[in-house]
């Protein structure tokens, strides 16, 4: 069971349609796949189609009260995607997680707590911030998606997220590893675009996936509808970008699982 964190610090960069699009795809090949919604937003699981009085059990559970991941793991409508919902008491958790000793190895606990061959992938949706809740998801994680804005404040925030995945490294987790970057809300038309692209190709290499993702209306029309954009449209160019990137997902997972 490989565990894949999605995250990056800065906001709005795409990480829950990320989460929810390439978790979809992966299922969509035969991966059993679950998805843990770890913003207090609750995006990815409203994205899902998880109303909020249907989460009775959240996210929230497996960090204060040792619950099991089988037991806070709702399925979703898409075969072989399941979501541990997110909740508002996420918001007070970092507070709460003061009074535990291991307070930056709880979501890893919960993982390892879980026995039963359920699951191949493990996507965790990360808040936008570097606070314990996303601490807790690199602690868990085999390794980290980072999806990246197209545009020159992006590149600020990626160096401030890489630090902190060293300190990760160094303090709680030297097996984490970066899984890739994925440059998001690309747009032809503005020359920044590809000026942000080449130099972060420049920078991080064969880190960086070939896949781009672009700017597209029905990627954002599809979370209202409380189903994936692969769902939603599979035909629109957001949707084909996302089957391209779990394409390369799915290359760059048999070296997590020797890491493993």
């Amino acid at each position: 069971m490989i565990t894949i964190t999605i995250a990056n610090q800065k906001g709005g960069v795409g990480k829950t349609t990320t989460a929810i699009n390439v978790g979809t795809a992966l299922a969509a090949t035969g991966k059993r796949v679950l998805l843990i919604d770890f913003d207090p937003q609750g995006n990815a699981s409203t994205g899902l189609g998880i109303g909020r009085s249907d989460r009775e059990h959240s996210s929230y559970d497996l960090l204060v009260s040792d619950a099991n991941l089988e037991d806070v793991a709702v399925p979703t409508d898409v075969p072989g995607l399941d979501v541990v919902p997110a909740t508002q008491d996420l918001s007070g958790a970092e507070i709460e997680l003061i009074e535990f000793d291991a307070r930056t190895h709880r979501l890893d606990a919960a993982i390892r707590r879980h026995s039963a061959e359920r699951w191949d992938v493990i996507l965790v949706d990360c808040p936008p911030s570097l606070g314990l809740l996303t601490v807790n998801a690199m602690v868990a994680a085999h390794a980290l998606l980072v999806p990246l804005q197209c545009e020159f404040f992006a590149l600020e925030g990626l160096s401030q997220l890489l630090n902190t995945v060293e300190r990760i490294r160094t303090r709680f987790n030297p097996g984490l590893s970066i899984l890739g970057v994925a440059l998001t809300m690309y747009d032809r038309r503005n020359r920044l675009t590809d000026q942000v692209s080449d130099d972060v190709r420049a920078v991080l290499g064969r880190v960086v996936f070939d896949t781009v993702i672009p700017r597209n209306v029905r990627l954002s029309e599809a979370p209202s509808h409380g189903v994936p954009a692969l769902i939603y449209d599979h035909r629109c160019a957001g949707s084909e970008a996302y089957i391209a990137l779990a394409r390369e997902v799915i290359e760059r997972l048999p070296k997590l699982q020797k890491a493993a």
